[in-house]
């Protein structure tokens, strides 16, 4: 199916983050995976890695990222992009909701911790 609903997809949530998984391999999309979250004010990502690239587009909020160990500081209308394999976390630092568009080089994707667990979603 070409057009997708996004009111329709399932919702997921995590602690301070709600999930939506917009292109995936479910929607035979192969190459890349496009995610939509919203983090909650003082809430954050868990601190993991992932063997492909991420490019996260914050549409709404501020926050700050580590890449590696490295913190920047971000807000509305920014473009992170993190390296396949790169340790990273994001933290909504802000007072508002953070809204955001990921989007990652693989289908599916496999999120583990900096040691290399696999942290299982929900979403998957």
């Amino acid at each position: 199916m070409p057009v997708i609903n996004n009111t329709n997809v399932a919702k997921f949530s995590l602690p301070g983050l709600e999930h939506q998984t917009l292109a995936s391999h479910a929607q035979g999309v192969n190459g890349l995976e496009v995610w939509m979250q919203t983090v909650a004010p003082g809430a954050a990502t868990p601190i993991h890695r992932h063997a492909c690239e991420e490019v996260i587009v914050i549409l709404r909020g501020t926050g700050q990222v580590d890449i590696a160990g490295e913190e920047t500081q971000f807000g509305p209308n920014s473009t992170i992009i993190v390296p396949p394999d790169a340790v990273h976390q994001l933290i909504n630092s802000g007072t508002e909701e953070m809204f955001l568009i990921g989007v990652l080089g693989v289908s599916p994707v496999n999120v583990t911790t900096s040691a290399g667990e696999k942290i299982p979603l929900p979403w998957q």
